[in-house]
């Protein structure tokens, strides 16, 4: 399989600059992943759509304001994406410029307060480009609120606002540690998450820190040649009990977002059974993959080529995610981070 048989064309003025006005006033494309077809509606039809045998799982990370700018030692403004703590006590980050900021360089970082000051040096350089910064004293999360800004996605071409604090993150994010929103769970709003709940369909959260990779093109000619970053999950025990007893019980699984599946579908064995609680994975989707746990899928609209378009379509088959596409850029939906959704349901 090539990676370029999941090239689309897409007008740049589809590409949603900013989210919706207000809060889950945008648009949803339902998808029959069995026979194809395809229809129009928005999302506060979402709670209806559901079957009625359905429990719901979404993803509770909390987006980091991980975009964060130092002034070298030779007065350059450099930026950073932290990533995450390493075990020893360093932060992994991706860093502008990348070959000019060589081991042993020093930097300062302001916090908006104007009294905060945090000093760190490149220690090491990773294999896959990334830098692991030390700070001369530990970081908490109290640096990021002094220094931070929103790690909105590259595409969309201008700063990080203050809207973009709570838009940019799901109304029930609490785990802080990502480094981009799980989109998916944008959508959401109090009133259409009670509405949800108001047919006796359960939410359980999940846990998957999104990393880099969520940036990252694919590169290789065939996909199966393509390895994926690694990301944190976490199922808490009385949450994997329940999902559990729900699935052999016959209910459907619907996904809010490509994380919830990464996390679900690496905590699976083979017979459909959460076995894993937390862990570290790498898990690669694409067609041809068998799906263990999950049923259903509400996600964004995603960019060409990318891992992401390769898991709906392993979802859905190729075919229909190329046709419900072509539907969406017709009646011109919003694509990427801040969109419209849709719908894979079987």
């Amino acid at each position: 399989m090539l990676t370029a048989d999941y090239y689309f064309d897409l007008p740049e003025r589809l590409i949603a600059q900013y989210p919706s006005e207000r809060r889950g006033d945008d648009r949803l494309l339902l998808l029959d992943r069995n026979s194809g077809a395809y229809e129009d509606f928005m999302m506060t039809d979402f709670p209806s759509l559901l079957p009625e045998n359905s429990i719901v799982v979404v993803n509770n990370s909390k987006v980091r304001k991980a975009r964060c700018y130092g002034e070298s030692e030779t007065g350059g403004r450099v930026e950073f994406l932290f990533l995450g703590e390493n075990d020893d006590g360093s932060w992994n980050a991706m860093v502008t410029k990348s070959r000019k900021q060589r081991v042993g360089k020093r930097y300062v970082f302001n916090g908006k307060d104007g009294n905060s000051t945090y000093q760190a040096h490149i220690e090491s350089e990773n294999a896959d480009g990334t830098k692991n910064v030390r700070f001369d004293e530990s970081i908490d999360e109290s640096f990021f609120a002094q220094c931070g800004h929103v790690p909105l996605p590259p595409y969309i071409k201008r700063e990080d606002s203050f809207s973009d604090e709570s838009r940019y993150q799901t109304i029930y994010a609490s785990k802080e540690g990502s480094v981009a929103a799980p989109t998916a769970g944008l959508h959401f709003t109090r009133e259409i998450m009670d509405a949800v709940k108001a047919r006796g369909i359960e939410v359980y959260e999940v846990t998957l820190h999104v990393g880099a990779g969520t940036f990252l093109p694919v590169r290789s000619v065939n996909i199966e040649d393509h390895h994926m970053h690694t990301e944190y999950y976490e199922i808490e025990p009385a949450v994997m009990e329940a999902l559990n007893e729900a699935k052999a019980a016959g209910k459907l699984v619907t996904s809010v977002g490509t994380t919830s599946v990464r996390t679900l579908e690496s905590a699976s064995d083979d017979s459909g059974r959460l076995v894993r609680g937390r862990g570290r994975t790498d898990i690669f989707i694409h067609p041809g993959y068998r799906f263990k746990f999950v049923d259903n899928l509400l996600t964004n609209f995603h960019t060409p080529e990318s891992t992401l378009l390769m898991l709906v379509s392993a979802l859905a088959g190729k075919d229909n995610i190329f046709c419900a596409y072509r539907h969406a850029i017709e009646k011109e939906y919003r694509f990427f981070s801040y969109g419209d959704a849709m719908y894979i349901r079987g």
